[in-house]
């Protein structure tokens, strides 16, 4: 095999193979999760703190403004970046390094005042899912429409009923869509009801307790929270990960409610049965005359994954005392495939039912 950027370029995870990404991935997604935007949003953090602080008089009139300048013009050491996580779990004791010797001696005090490490990357974190969540409200909202459109022109076609891979009784399109639909209008109503607990600022300090701000340490987080445009939670969460978990099982079951769509959609468009054609299907390397329903059984697979990994979610919830590396490391491992999985789900129902049509049942 020649040489090529293939050959050489190393992908452990489908999301950023330069083949199986095109099938398996959501690039509008994927981004929420690059390096880039985390750091771009620990940045964003750094200036907040500093505006809410000065606003709360712990900082000297124009301290803000000077970090701003600071954090405007900082490039990062990304290699030294790279070697610091791997000796402290985490990127942002040299990150906070390299921003104050950036900063300057005045100013280097000011920077990160009564803040931790997991405050900057949490409220990164947070900030990007806030890009996510309007995304992922934007892809549902199209997959509804495409189920109301069909249900408008081809809802009253008959079908035959299938319970237990039997056939059972006549029903209409406009029924089978329903049941596709409700259940997602459903989980449109969770995530509204879940982002303003997700949506929210982190800001505890060493141990959620924001010691080194004293009485002030509330009216800063409010500040914080509102420059950021994120929520206040009135505490900290660094050992409280409910919120992410009840994001990842939303994440999982939109998947899994889109799988039962495609495993549908697989059934129907059998030659035998052909209760639905599809505008485009997968070629066979063998047998030329197939049209193989691909982005249905994507379905399904992105269904089954996005499943097996929100069960490894929930042990993201053991926290030893204040503060778990152990169980935060594996937050940072699984949520991103989750998210990315149910957004590409997403888009794949979105191109599969935008060239979907139904066709009336065939007598028995």
């Amino acid at each position: 095999m020649r040489s090529s950027v293939y050959s050489k370029r190393m992908s452990v995870a489908p999301f950023d193979h330069p083949l199986l990404s095109r099938l398996l991935s959501e690039p509008a997604a994927a981004d929420v999760f690059s390096a880039g935007m985390e750091l771009a949003g620990m940045l964003s953090f750094e200036r907040a703190l500093a505006e809410a602080e000065e606003d709360e008089g712990l900082l000297p009139q124009g301290a803000a403004a000077s970090i701003a300048q600071a954090l405007d013009s900082f490039v990062p050491d990304a290699a030294a970046l790279a070697a610091a996580t791997r000796r402290d779990g985490l990127p942002t004791v040299e990150l906070i390094r390299q921003l104050r010797a950036h900063a300057g001696a005045a100013l280097a005090a000011h920077l990160h005042l009564g803040a931790t490490s997991q405050d900057m990357i949490d409220t990164s974190l947070t900030l990007r899912l806030a890009r996510l969540v309007t995304l992922l409200e934007a892809q549902l909202a199209a997959v509804l429409a495409h189920l109301t459109r069909l249900g408008q022109r081809d809802g009253a076609t008959p079908l035959i009923a299938r319970t237990r891979m039997q056939r059972a009784i006549p029903i209409r399109v406009a029924d089978k869509l329903v049941a596709w639909a409700r259940p997602l209008l459903r989980q449109r109503e969770r995530l509204a009801a879940l982002k303003p607990r997700l949506l929210v600022v982190q800001f505890g300090g060493a141990a959620g307790t924001l010691d080194q701000l004293g009485a002030k340490g509330p009216a800063v987080r409010a500040r914080l929270a509102a420059r950021l445009g994120l929520g206040d939670p009135g505490d900290a969460w660094h050992s409280g990960r409910d919120n992410f978990i009840e994001f990842a099982g939303w994440l999982a079951a939109t998947s899994g409610l889109l799988g039962k769509i495609g495993a549908d959609i697989t059934l129907m468009a059998q030659n035998e049965i052909a209760e639905i054609t599809l505008s485009e299907g997968g070629g066979s390397s063998a047998m030329p005359h197939k049209a193989n329903p691909v982005a249905a059984e994507i379905l399904v697979t992105l269904a089954r994954f996005t499943a097996a990994l929100s069960g490894g979610m929930t042990q993201a919830l053991v926290h030893e005392n204040e503060r778990s590396g152990a169980a935060w490391t594996l937050e940072w491992m699984l949520l991103p495939q989750i998210a990315v999985a149910a957004a590409a789900s997403l888009a794949r129902a979105d191109e599969l039912l935008a060239g979907a049509s139904f066709n009336p049942a065939k007598a028995p």
